[in-house]
């Protein structure tokens, strides 16, 4: 099966993907306030589907990632169109929705992970493309190219020229890498970083601050260091030791690792778990199936936003992906990136033909 045929891909693995145990997400309206309220205890938003507006005449597409700088400006990655070449693949916002810049048209037809990344006094965005562009890529927050690199031949993994061609060609030896997951600039890790190759070879890479290729763990199957589909990844600080999680997406499970890439533990029962972020203490999960998840730092489920999850998953032909008329307020459908800002409201970018990015902003 080829990973990127998403249709085929969700509603033949949706239907083993079993509904964590968490605490009803509760409703209430306050007195004197219009907006309703979604969550409980100290995890209560707001949300706000529209806060982003496009001047003409640039046009959502498929949405796929979203990032957030130190001052507040908000990154949205489209997949884009490759039949749209001058169309930026990527909306700058500040967090009133207005619309501060645009850039990006390399990665039309294959955008997908983008990161914001602070070092030393500066911060730069990180880009994965898959499709036909096949590279990731380091930029400055204006748009500007610092260094594209492609497949790491070097890791024996791929097809011969793979690193040259860029015809669209799915396959375990092919490189379609979708999201990042940073280590700090300190003694010990020096600033390398992980890439999941989640549409490609199912392959963790590991780099040095300069993008130069180090190793790589994984690869395809169901055992425990494996994946099916290592859609998104995160460097996780709240234990005592740094861990690598991984969303296995198809396997409808997230896994832990050390930082060489040894299994620590697998949390199950997730539904398409897309990518990761983290704040605190709190983790966020979005989840294709129509759901957003937040975990504690024992990976224990606290609170779901959104759950649309019968209806997508009722949905095997994605009209409601297709039909903006189908939408619902206050309803996910197919979550599939979510950030934090400093102020903990959460960014959620769904895979939706015609784009969409909520703003859920904390109540409490």
């Amino acid at each position: 099966m080829k990973p990127i045929d998403r249709r085929r891909f969700i509603s033949s693995t949706a239907a083993v993907a079993a509904s964590l145990s968490v605490p009803r997400v509760l409703t209430a309206s306050k007195t004197g306030r219009k907006e309703r309220i979604f969550g409980q205890g100290e995890h209560q938003y707001e949300f706000l589907h529209d806060w982003a507006q496009l001047p003409e005449p640039l046009s959502w597409q498929t949405t796929h990632n979203v990032a957030v700088d130190s001052q507040g400006l908000i990154y949205v990655i489209h997949e884009g169109r490759a039949n749209q070449p001058d169309h930026p693949s990527i909306f700058v916002f500040d967090d009133q929705g207005k619309m501060v810049r645009s850039f990006g048209k390399q990665f039309q037809g294959g955008g997908h992970g983008i990161e914001v990344r602070k070092e030393g006094n500066e911060e730069f965005l990180y880009i994965a493309a898959y499709q036909q562009v096949k590279s990731i890529a380091k930029l400055t927050l204006k748009g500007e190219t610092v260094w594209e690199r492609f497949a790491p031949m070097q890791s024996g993994v791929y097809a011969a020229n793979e690193d040259t061609d860029r015809k669209q060609v799915w396959g375990r030896d092919r490189f379609m890498p979708t999201n990042f997951a940073f280590l700090p600039f300190d003694d010990t890790h020096q600033g390398d970083f992980f890439l999941a190759d989640g549409y490609g070879s199912f392959y963790i890479h590991r780099y040095d601050k300069d993008g130069n290729w180090k190793s790589h763990f994984g690869g395809p199957g169901n055992q425990p260091g494996q994946f099916n589909t290592p859609h998104g990844l995160w460097i996780d600080h709240r234990q005592d030791s740094p861990t690598l999680v991984v969303t296995d997406r198809a396997n409808n499970k997230i896994q832990v690792l050390s930082l060489e890439g040894e299994h620590l533990k697998t949390v199950e029962g997730y539904g398409l778990p897309a990518n990761l972020d983290a704040r605190g203490d709190l983790m966020v999960v979005p989840e294709l199936l129509g759901r957003v998840t937040l975990i504690d730092k024992s990976m224990q489920p606290l609170v779901q936003l959104g759950d649309d999850r019968a209806r997508v998953e009722a949905d095997k032909k994605f009209a409601i992906r297709r039909d903006e008329s189908q939408w619902l307020d206050e309803k996910f459908i197919h979550p599939h990136d979510a950030c934090f800002d400093a102020d903990g409201n959460i960014f959620v970018a769904e895979w939706v033909q015609g784009g969409r990015v909520s703003k859920l902003r904390k109540l409490t």
